[in-house]
């Protein structure tokens, strides 16, 4: 494993940019691609990042992120949207050509738990399918995304996160909340830095993240550390994604379908899944898929679904054509059909 330092020859953008810093992860993958692990960390200022395939305006609160400046930023990978600030820490593996471990998340958050383990929290373990845990409350989320034989998996790290600003900012899925047995997002969640014994307990979240990169790799200066440079080459790719792409509109909030029928579940092993659909003279008309999903292409899914009749064997029809184990999850067909027909009742 290496490091790549993303702070060295950065031009006009600040370390704690996030959209800049969200984007990276798809120019270390797919463009400079080098041989081997490679490993970032990084901060942001206050923003919402919410995964690929979410709809942002059902997950997020956008008007209170209007209101108190906080950028929404939304990622290459799935999983769900979670709140940054100055208190979190965010870490990427870029692992280029070795997806053997693409679906396991233990092995990507073995060094972060080793080096919390280190600075003295004994209970750090993963729970779920992509939590860590301290005393079992959740002190980072994890997602991934593979491209051929290239992977990108990482999380947060809540240091000394502000919670009530992210119970604000951020409308969780109820049912979610209801299967986990909790009722706040808030009461299952924990920053490290008062579990931490001193002085960890006394950094700031930047002295944090450098003390991390030491236990991680196991150096006592940064300097020891196997580092590769972002050159000004690759700096001048990244700001213009960042100017073309990853800074617009058009990705980070996506396009409201408004389609007539919106419903949403959450299911164990899964995560949350969402149809937002029209039906017209008893077909399916417009079909839209959001959720928490990191595999697959939920559009598969969705060009399946139109011109299906609006029944049971037809919506059956369309997931089956869609491919929907695929690009949807590991779940029974019938549960997919359950939640769509749940419409008739509105």
């Amino acid at each position: 494993m290496f490091l790549i330092d993303i702070h060295t020859n950065r031009p006009k953008f600040s370390p704690y940019d996030p959209i800049v810093n969200q984007s990276l992860d798809n120019y270390l993958m797919n463009d400079l691609a080098l041989e081997g692990r490679g490993f970032i960390v990084y901060i942001n200022a206050p923003s919402v990042i919410i995964g690929r395939n979410q709809n942002a305006y059902d997950e997020v609160n956008l008007k209170y992120l209007e209101d108190n400046n906080i950028t929404l930023v939304r990622r290459s990978s799935g999983g769900g949207a979670v709140y940054h600030d100055y208190g979190n820490l965010i870490f990427e593996n870029i692992h280029v050509g070795d997806p053997s471990h693409a679906t396991d998340f233990s092995y990507y958050a073995e060094p972060i738990i080793k080096a919390l383990r280190s600075m003295g929290l004994d209970n750090v373990e993963m729970q779920g399918r992509n939590d860590i845990t301290v005393n079992g409350l959740k002190c980072s989320g994890m997602a991934t995304a593979r491209i051929g034989n290239n992977v990108i998996s990482g999380g947060t790290l809540m240091f000394d996160l502000d919670t009530d600003q992210a119970g604000k900012v951020l409308t969780p899925n109820k049912a979610k909340l209801a299967t986990k047995g909790i009722q706040s997002v808030a009461k299952r969640v924990t920053n490290l830095k008062p579990l931490l014994p001193a002085p960890f307990n006394e950094m700031t979240s930047e002295e944090f993240r450098q003390e991390l990169l030491k236990r991680i790799f196991e150096v006592d200066d940064l300097n020891d550390i196997e580092t590769y440079v972002l050159t000004e080459d690759d700096w001048k790719i990244i700001t213009e994604r960042v100017e073309n792409h990853y800074g617009t509109d058009a990705w980070n909030f996506g396009k409201n379908p408004g389609f007539d029928h919106y419903e949403r579940d959450y299911f164990v092993g899964v995560g949350t899944v969402a149809f937002n659909f029209s039906v017209k003279e008893g077909k399916i008309s417009a079909f839209k898929t959001y959720g928490d999903m990191s595999f697959g292409n939920p559009a598969v899914v969705d060009e399946a679904m139109v011109g299906q009749s609006f029944d049971r064997d037809g919506i059956t029809k369309g997931f089956e054509v869609g491919h929907y184990e695929d690009n949807i999850g590991k779940l029974p067909v019938d549960a997919l059909v359950e939640l769509v027909l749940r419409a008739e009742n509105e």
